[in-house]
């Protein structure tokens, strides 16, 4: 059973309190390097992300120990040390902290609690603040509204009744979410008709966001990156194609006209002033007919839609983000060439590795070193570089590994579009 964030502080700090802790309460809040390398970041998830952030921090010299509840984690493999434990465990934590200089945490998914727990003794520039916001669906939007980001029309609510009075004021077709948890598509449902199946009532009692379905023609993610000091750098929006709920094609830059480009960039600046978080927030959006936009999801970490810098820009994500939570200054996005993203899933495994010998040069893979492969796992990417997107459209629709683009998904590439 899950241990109460009272009883896990209250735990720590006592067994650190007998071992004559040398650790300052308070996290640092200056401009100047919080860490130096060759010092040791913590980090509280072992997943792909993580992973990646730590091959990104290896180049600038920082050493790194994950605390990961699976053994072999796709962080703890290129990590100079894994903990394998659970989040809530004070054991592991007091041991994550003992090694570290600084916290981070990869995903979304840790408990807030926890984080704030940690960040009263360790530096954790991140924050739980954001991972509060990012981590709760009606809190997010509320959120955004606070700071006049467009939106689709929403309530919260925790009772069937309370539920079809919010669909008759929203009207159909809705979308339900769950308020906590669920990625990927999971914990969410359409509604076209009030005879669709509804979630189950226990999920509603927990509370579920109604939210009008947006009939966008694009899907665009921006990231942005904020540092310690308050420096901002904003990524030329990209687009995204997803299958089954889940990423699977990321398209950058996204083929949009030059005023939607301003604007989703203006609302990505617009958010990180409001949140004033460190590290990078990635924002998802979508766009209808006539150009309007609207935002989507957040989410408190390098992203998925984002895996395309790692070969398209300098720096990549993964590099800024280390540079801002550990309070080095942020480098101006550059970027080198276009690029198409494709994820790896589970299903495409053997397909993939009957090709691997035989793909372009401008393929870059990048796996992740999981060891099993399910339906819907991701396991790894492609990124495709070139000049022409339509090309390497072109490129990837020819490779079995994925089903080509649909015409749906073709009509989505070229709406409202500068392509080139």
């Amino acid at each position: 059973m899950k241990m109460q964030s009272t009883q896990l502080e209250n735990s720590l700090l006592n067994s650190l309190s007998k071992k004559e802790s040398s650790f300052t309460l308070g996290h640092s809040s200056n401009p100047s390097p919080i860490v130096v390398p060759g010092q040791t970041i913590g980090m509280l998830g072992g997943g792909q992300l993580g992973r990646m952030m730590i091959l990104e921090g290896r180049r600038l010299g920082y050493r790194f120990v994950v605390l990961d509840p699976a053994s072999d984690s796709p962080a703890g493999q290129v990590a100079d040390e894994q903990i394998v434990g659970a989040y809530d465990s004070p054991m592991a934590i007091e041991q994550l902290m003992e090694k570290s200089d600084l916290v981070v945490y990869e995903f979304e998914n840790i408990d807030p609690d926890t984080v704030r727990m940690i960040e009263s003794i360790k530096p954790l520039p991140q924050g739980s603040d954001l991972l509060c916001w990012t981590g709760h669906r009606g809190q997010e939007r509320k959120v955004l509204q606070d700071a006049q980001i467009p939106i689709a029309s929403y309530q919260v609510v925790t009772s069937k009744a309370k539920l079809v009075e919010a669909i008759e004021q929203i009207k159909l077709p809705c979308v339900l979410k769950v308020l906590t948890g669920g990625y990927d598509g999971k914990g969410q449902w359409v509604i076209s008709t009030l005879d669709d199946p509804f979630p189950p009532a226990e999920i509603i009692e927990k509370g579920i966001l109604v939210e009008k379905f947006v009939p966008y023609v694009k899907e665009i993610s921006v990231i942005v990156a904020r540092g310690i000091s308050g420096e901002m750098e904003v990524y030329p929006p990209v687009m995204n194609i997803h299958r089954n709920q889940i990423l699977h094609m990321t398209i950058s830059p996204a083929p949009i006209k030059e005023g939607i480009r301003e604007r989703a960039e203006q609302i990505a600046y617009r958010l990180a002033n409001q949140l004033q978080f460190v590290g990078v927030l990635a924002i998802e959006m979508f766009v209808l007919a006539d150009g309007t936009i609207l935002v989507n999801e957040l989410s408190p970490s390098p992203h998925n839609s984002g895996h395309i810098t790692m070969d398209t820009t300098n720096p990549c994500q993964f590099e800024q983000f280390m540079r801002a939570v550990t309070g080095l200054p942020l480098r101006k996005s550059v970027r080198k060439n276009t690029g198409i993203m494709v994820n790896l899933l589970g299903e495409h495994q053997e397909a993939f590795f009957e090709q691997f010998a035989k793909l372009p040069s401008c393929a870059k893979v990048h796996l992740y070193g999981k060891s099993v492969a399910r339906v819907g796992r991701k396991m790894g990417h492609i990124n495709f570089v070139g000049d022409s997107l339509s090309d390497l459209l072109e490129l990837i629709n020819e490779m079995s590994i994925w089903e080509p683009l649909s015409g749906q998904e073709w009509e989505a590439f070229v709406a409202i579009a500068n392509i080139k």
